[in-house]
């Protein structure tokens, strides 16, 4: 049985007098212990995908199944314990005005009652940062180390999944490398899954067990992530594809 499972997800934006088709009869399978890469272009409707997993949002059609069976359109404490997103904007998804300790904290008193406290101390030594720095806000932070904190933020309540949108695209390269390295042993020591979402193939490359390739809102290709990239068989594939290698020759002749 698959952990994590999605059927025929479809979803609709309604802009004035015109509609969108954001997602149109999206599946996918996530295994336990799998790191599942889903890469497109900007409007592809991988983003989109991963708000309708965490329910942040309700497909109009279509399930999503968490252990085979359905979630429900409003999540419970315990579903949503079990999957925690870590988004783009780091410094953006903590209270301004509270300390990375107390909006942690509160993360784990919404999930796990008043009662359960997190231990800072453990949660910085695994994502590589001095307690200390706990107590300042996001915005005397920088943007790496408030990606490390909100990773820590998730792993607090010791979720099964970890629905990661996009959370290198605001760091530099070698923050990028860190954040990467850091989700990948996490997962594996921690025998975490993770859906990865991203529109750099290389980033999806150096992490993920698997690849599916979205296009205008659909699935256009999906496999093993060295099959795909070194073997596409979509033309879109292709292209995203040649547009990373031209990157990299470009940067290359620099």
């Amino acid at each position: 049985m698959n952990l994590l499972e999605g059927n025929h997800i479809s979803k609709t934006y309604s802009r004035g007098d015109s509609s969108v088709n954001a997602l149109i009869d999206v599946g996918f399978t996530l295994a336990d212990g799998e790191i599942l890469g889903i890469v497109g272009e900007s409007g592809s409707g991988k983003s989109t995908l991963l708000r309708q997993i965490s329910g942040l949002e309700v497909p109009d059609e279509g399930e999503i199944l968490l252990n085979g069976r359905p979630l429900s359109p409003k999540r419970t404490r315990e579903e949503y314990s079990t999957m925690q997103m870590i988004f783009q904007d780091a410094v953006g998804s903590f209270h301004p005005r509270r300390t990375i300790r107390s909006s942690i904290r509160e993360t784990v008193h919404n999930l796990r009652g008043r009662s359960a406290e997190p231990d800072l101390e453990s949660l910085c030594a695994i994502v590589g940062l001095d307690p200390v720095l706990a107590d300042r806000y996001p915005r005397n932070l920088s943007g790496g180390q408030c990606q490390r904190f909100a990773i820590a933020r998730a792993v607090a309540v010791d979720p099964k999944i970890l629905l990661c949108d996009e959370v290198t695209s605001a760091l530099d390269v070698s923050s990028q490398a860190q954040v990467l390295k850091l989700i990948s042993d996490i997962c594996r020591e921690r025998h975490m899954s993770a859906i990865f979402v991203s529109h750099d193939l290389a980033v999806v490359s150096t992490i993920c067990d698997r690849v599916m390739v979205m296009y205008h809102g659909r699935v256009v290709e999906e496999g093993k992530a060295r099959d795909v990239i070194d073997h596409p068989q979509d033309e879109y594939s292709r292209r995203l594809i040649s547009s990373v290698l031209e990157i990299k020759k470009d940067e290359s002749k620099g």
